[in-house]
């Protein structure tokens, strides 16, 4: 990977010791949010993430450079983005110097790792996929999440992913996997997919020290947060969707990493929209207990006097 390219406040903030948050892009370009609810759950993550006196830091590639924080014009080009890149893809974008190149899970906790940021936050991570015992189908998020040591803060994994099968993967490549202040893992839209998280945390310091004592150097934490009660989607219902959708991807024959954007944007039509501020809030819970964590990382690298 070339030399990041760090934005101004990112740089100041991880020469100072103080708490940078890293976000994903994906989640922000078209293939995330429809326009303009993307922009607006740009701004309420920041928000959320400065709050507590921490630097929101997207990530993307830009001009065939990767950047961990962006600046307005440059957030301006990721709100457009249409060209999503995993880790295995970053160094191909660098190579061919793609225009835009929004991040994904993978590629995001890549960045972060290799920018010197410990916390990450995202929706909801990618798993492996129903069907992969005949597919193979296995988001490089989890591949990623168990080799780069960051904190991936997220509403679980995506509902419509095989959760059973994506937390004996986790657990596999010996990552620990925490809800917060929760039994159950989340299956974002819904707080519980009906699976025991296998660890419950009530604090922010446990989370770091989790982080700590983890006894592969290089393995990350994935700490799992449920969407705000008001804002859930009933199990029943979104179920029935995720049906439907899911079923008009397999017919559509839509595979691998064109999966996601497709059944997400199906999953907006099938509620008439309400799964778009149900996105909002917990990408804006997840930003906000990120930044929680990264204060206390930050407190904790801070010399005793």
């Amino acid at each position: 990977m070339t030399d990041i390219i760090l934005s101004d406040d990112v740089s100041r903030a991880l020469a100072e010791g103080r708490a940078v948050v890293a976000l994903e892009s994906t989640i922000f370009s078209t293939l995330g949010l429809p326009v303009p609810f993307n922009a607006e759950a740009l701004e309420i993550c920041k928000q959320a993430i400065r709050a507590h006196g921490a630097t929101p830091a997207v990530t993307a590639i830009l001009d065939g450079r990767p950047h961990v924080g962006l600046t307005a014009d440059e957030e301006k080009r990721v709100l457009l983005g249409t060209r999503k890149i995993a880790e295995r893809d970053l160094a191909v974008a660098q190579a061919q110097r793609w225009d835009v190149g929004v991040t994904t899970v993978s590629a995001t906790v890549a960045l972060a790792h290799a920018a010197g940021i410990s916390v990450f936050a995202t929706g909801g991570i990618g798993g492996v996929h129903r069907g992969s015992e005949v597919t193979g189908d296995v988001s490089a998020d989890l591949d990623a999440i168990g080799n780069h040591p960051v904190i991936t803060v997220c509403a679980g994994a995506k509902a419509f992913l095989d959760l059973p099968r994506t937390l004996e993967y986790l657990e596999t490549i010996g990552v620990p996997v925490l809800g917060w202040q929760h039994d159950w893992f989340p299956a974002f839209y819904t707080r519980s997919s009906g699976l025991p998280v296998p660890h419950r945390v009530e604090d922010e310091q446990v989370v770091c020290d989790v982080l700590r004592f983890r006894t592969r150097p290089d393995t990350g934490v994935l700490l799992t947060v449920p969407i705000p009660v008001p804002d859930e989607i009933p199990a029943a219902r979104i179920d029935a969707v995720l049906t439907t959708a899911l079923n008009a991807s397999s017919e559509a024959g839509i595979t691998g990493p064109a999966v996601t954007p497709y059944v997400l944007e199906r999953i907006e039509k099938e509620t008439d929209g309400e799964s778009v501020p149900a996105n909002l809030a917990l990408a804006r819970n997840n930003a906000d207990l990120a930044a929680r964590v990264a204060v206390e990382l930050s407190r904790r690298s801070q010399p005793r006097e």
